[in-house]
């Protein structure tokens, strides 16, 4: 006779959590297959969606889905979720973990970010270095300056998050690997750990 397998429904009901505090951080967090399927702009695709494969978090998708968060992310300053969830697709990238990284660009951070960009942006071209030969060019109407700093700066500030959108993901990529070998790692030490103990304690205990 056969023990039943117990439903792990009643575990998540009594606040059952997985062994590591940043997958359930990581789920609390992002939305379901169900709510994505359902949402009106990923209606023609909706059903892929459903896919479990999309879903699991393993040292594939992980990395995957951070890497496609943070270009999203940064590459567009609306609809990044649902760019996100479109490039995940192909590639086989976790989902929810995909539109969760999107979110460190948001309302409350993008002034941080703005700020972030125009100096790699200003970096990236050497404008610093052209201010004073630029000086001399302009109008001297107070008005036109105003209007050429503006669009020097939006330039400045659009080629900077063009240069995050490319180089955050390579880090994002790389990181997370290690981060996933590294609480791999740490599981299977405890694992192997736990597994000594009962060995020593059945020895002791003949």
């Amino acid at each position: 006779m056969t023990t039943p397998i117990p439903d792990p429904a009643p575990r998540r009901a009594t606040g059952w959590r997985s062994k590591t505090w940043a997958m359930d951080l990581i789920r609390k967090h992002t939305p379901t297959r169900e709510g994505m399927a359902k949402n009106k702009y990923l209606a023609p695709i909706a059903h892929r969606f459903l896919s479990p494969e999309l879903w699991r978090f393993t040292r594939r998708s992980v990395p995957r889905g951070v890497a496609l968060g943070l270009f999203a992310a940064f590459i567009i300053p609306l609809g990044q979720v649902f760019l996100a969830a479109f490039l995940a697709l192909p590639s086989r990238a976790n989902v929810p973990l995909a539109a969760l990284v999107t979110f460190v660009t948001n309302p409350f951070t993008l002034p941080f970010w703005l700020v972030i960009a125009n100096k790699v942006g200003n970096f990236t071209l050497r404008l610093d270095a052209a201010g004073p030969a630029l000086a001399h060019a302009r109008m001297e109407s107070t008005t036109w300056a105003l209007v050429v700093d503006f669009f020097q700066m939006a330039g400045v500030t659009i080629v900077g998050f063009g240069v995050l959108a490319a180089v955050a993901p390579m880090v994002g990529y790389f990181v997370s690997v290690w981060v996933w070998r590294a609480v791999v790692s740490r599981r299977r030490a405890r694992r192997l750990k736990t597994m000594e103990a009962r060995l020593d304690q059945r020895l002791g205990s003949q």
